[in-house]
């Protein structure tokens, strides 16, 4: 298990950096200097899975170091 843990936290961060960088459509340095315009609109379809999934991501790198620390 100890030589498998550090190939799992490997592939989970970066399926976990490639959900992030989906997420980040539309904002970027423009938005803090005005460039758009900050309206409150809901997830739906795809970008709503690709939410749960982010999250669900991250709570499975973090158990997966908590796990590492513990062995």
């Amino acid at each position: 298990m100890k030589t498998v843990l550090p190939y799992i936290q490997i592939v989970v961060s970066v399926l976990l950096v490639t959900a992030i960088l989906l997420q980040q459509r539309g904002t970027g340095l423009s938005a803090a200097f005005g460039g758009e315009g900050n309206v409150y609109r809901t997830k739906r379809g795809f970008e709503k899975i690709i939410f749960y999934g982010t999250i669900g991501l991250a709570a499975v790198f973090f158990l997966s170091a908590i796990v590492n620390i513990l062995l």
